[in-house]
């Protein structure tokens, strides 16, 4: 027998009303039908390179012991660091960008506040692979989101390119909540931060998806960004290149679509992973 699996149609709608903005309609409708925007560059290549310069001064001093701070499966490598809007001034600084916010409050309708930061790093020949996922079945399981009213964005500090796991996306998978198999496990953040092996779809799954829409891997170079839906299926490959990768990722939520309880019934996940609270956007 095969794993059952569900794919349910979306209810909420992918672009809100009540707000106006710096997109144009062909792209509020282009990320209406595909679930992301692609940007050649949303940054100057000289706010990307004080970017990296940054990322890479946290990622050689950071501290491992901290629960911010992931590393690499098997290695003692930093993975990923979150909770950079809080944590450092400079990346405040752009998760504040009214260059970003206005166009995450044009489709979302709504003031927006930070779910979450991070520093993704895939360090050359051997950064591991992200797993297809919606991010939003863990959002809404794990921390409580209650509706696909938020946005991720993506911005690449390096080059990202086809031989050093660029981000890619399911087309039109933003339409479906697939119902994951099996019972996502308390505290599962502790090991899914390094590999995700609950809370992802089934082979079947990812085969409907594509069915319906094909896989894209938008590439480009520093100040290249993406933004997708919160529901989007998602994930990259490793990296055996030479080159690493290192990206900005910022998620946006709605005001209107504050944490309640967490759908699984088990504790709010920390707030380095999901903040509880909408003051991130304030000026310190």
């Amino acid at each position: 027998m095969g794993e059952i699996w569900e794919a349910a149609p979306r209810i909420d709608p992918v672009v809100w009303p009540g707000r106006s903005g710096t997109l144009p309609d062909s792209e509020i409708s282009s990320f209406a039908d595909n679930g992301y925007l692609s940007f050649p560059q949303l940054l100057s290549s000289s706010e990307a390179a004080q970017c990296l310069a940054e990322a890479e001064e946290m990622r050689w001093s950071a501290d491992q012991d901290r629960p911010e701070v992931i590393t690499e499966p098997q290695r003692n490598e930093v993975r990923t660091i979150f909770r950079v809007h809080r944590d450092n001034e400079r990346f405040r600084s752009i998760c504040l960008d009214r260059r970003i916010l206005s166009k995450v409050e044009q489709i979302l309708g709504s003031d927006v506040y930070i779910h979450q930061s991070r520093i993704n790093y895939k360090p050359a020949f051997h950064g591991k692979e992200f797993f297809w996922h919606s991010d939003f079945e863990t959002w809404h399981v794990e921390d409580g989101m209650p509706r696909t009213r938020a946005i991720s964005v993506s911005i690449s500090l390096t080059d990202n390119h086809e031989f050093n796991g660029p981000l890619m996306l399911i087309q039109g998978s933003h339409q479906y909540y697939i119902r994951c198999i099996g019972e996502t496990p308390e505290n599962h953040y502790e090991t899914s931060l390094k590999k995700q092996e609950f809370g992802v779809p089934s082979r079947q799954a990812i085969e409907f998806l594509t069915n319906q829409g094909s896989i894209k891997a938008p590439k480009g170079g520093p100040g290249s960004a993406l933004m997708f839906d919160c529901n989007t299926m998602h994930g990259s490959a490793g990296n055996l290149s030479p080159t690493p990768r290192t990206n900005l990722f910022v998620v946006y939520n709605s005001v209107e679509n504050r944490l309640v309880e967490p759908f699984g019934g088990y504790a709010p996940r920390p707030e380095f992973l999901a903040e509880r609270e909408d003051c991130s956007l304030e000026q310190p």
